[in-house]
């Protein structure tokens, strides 16, 4: 939460946290400004409110930050302007020496020529990366009433989404073993994906980071987000992994289902049953205060006692359980707490916490995959709380006739 920064930096002896970038798809620059149309510079001292330092055409949309705004005194071109505004900006905030993190998302080559000319002129400075002292990380780890609420928002933007997919395609009339699109030909997968955009941007949403609608052997590779070119056909696993944000760069959601077509084979039946008999064991034992990593432990433990391989057993394995149980869930689409064997001490499910849970299991050679995925928090009380209710039907009916 944002009161914790201010501890943060003390327990880290950092004087200044200095956010740069975009005021819209950059994190950090969005949890302490709100967001909003601006290129521009934030600095945040021990014990001190933030300053949003600005371009004057821009002022107004930085003023909406409600922090005091700032106008940049110098706006010549070059490394070397550049860096004598950060430290005439510093100076400006209060700070004339000490240790200050950098935050935001700029192009990193310009980034790394600025960090070698501060570090000429400005040797009173001491400057780094977030890397080194995750500050705003950890903050954002847990979460305030109004984030938890915008994300909920977000959850049911994106099940009324997957909804209509859903109603698309048990819509579309079948001819041999695949759909129909609406002039009478094989319904792809680029199709769907383009609707799928369409309806989350009459909902006020984004979708940067693109969607996982992928079929048969792609299915089986998490990550691989479909051929557009693949036909939709019956009885073949598609997963469906979506994660939208609010327009600008806002909160995410996380969610994701696994359907057949008409009908799943014994193999696909038995792979699906697996993975839902996980996941619910899972969620059924999650704990307020318990470390994220046990529950990667326990999912390892439980896939394997199926015959299943695991990155545990086969490290680097690309078939059965092969990522992760899930991840943090906030401003990014993976922030903290992690849930991997290697996660520390400080990732657990504490109040305030927001998460997926997505067991999934993959064999490329057999042409299919499943995961099954939804967000949960850690409310104030303790309780672990699902955001949004959304059916688990492996199958889905086809059009009849």
């Amino acid at each position: 939460m944002k009161n914790q920064i201010d501890l943060l930096m003390k327990d880290k002896a950092i004087d200044g946290i200095l956010i740069s970038g975009a005021g819209d798809h950059n994190p950090a620059m969005v949890y302490l400004t709100g967001g909003g149309h601006f290129d521009a510079n934030v600095i945040k001292l021990t014990g001190a409110d933030a300053i949003i330092f600005c371009y004057p055409m821009e002022r107004e949309e930085a003023a909406r930050s409600g922090l005091r705004a700032v106008l940049h005194h110098n706006q010549k071109a070059g490394i070397v302007n550049l860096a004598q505004e950060y430290r005439w900006m510093l100076n400006e905030a209060g700070l004339t020496s000490g240790k200050i993190c950098f935050y935001g998302r700029v192009e990193s080559g310009r980034f790394l020529a600025l960090l070698d000319e501060l570090k000429k002129i400005a040797p009173e400075y001491d400057f780094f990366s977030e890397g080194e002292s995750p500050i705003l990380m950890e903050a954002r780890t847990t979460k305030e009433d109004y984030e938890i609420e915008r994300i909920r928002k977000m959850g049911k933007v994106t099940t009324k989404v997957v909804g209509r997919v859903a109603d698309l395609l048990t819509s579309r009339p079948v001819h041999a073993n695949h759909l129909l699109n609406t002039v009478g030909e094989p319904l792809k997968i680029g199709e769907v994906k383009k609707l799928i955009n369409l309806w989350l941007a009459e909902e006020g949403a984004e979708n940067p980071e693109g969607t996982i609608f992928s079929i048969g052997r792609d299915a089986a590779v998490p990550h691989n987000v479909g051929n557009p070119d693949d036909i939709i056909e019956l009885g073949k696993t598609i997963v469906f992994d979506i994660y939208p944000c609010e327009a600008g760069g806002g909160y995410f959601y996380d969610f994701t289902r696994t359907w057949c077509m008409g009908f799943a084979d014994d193999p696909t039946l038995k792979l699906y049953t697996d993975v839902k008999n996980v996941y619910d064991t899972v969620v059924n034992e999650l704990k307020s205060g318990q470390l994220c990593k046990e529950y990667q432990i326990r999912t390892c433990d439980l896939f394997e006692s199926m015959g299943h391989p695991t990155i545990r057993s086969v490290p680097g394995t690309q078939e059965g359980f092969v990522h992760s149980l899930g991840h943090g869930l906030g401003l990014d689409i993976h922030e903290q707490p992690w849930f991997s064997t290697f996660a520390e001490t400080n990732d657990r499910l504490v109040p305030g916490t927001v998460f997926t849970i997505e067991p999934g299991l993959y064999y490329p050679e057999r042409g299919m995959g499943i995961r099954l995925e939804d967000s949960y928090y850690v409310s104030p009380q303790g309780k672990i709380e699902l955001f949004t209710q959304f059916p688990m039907d492996l199958v889905l009916p086809v059009r009849k006739g």
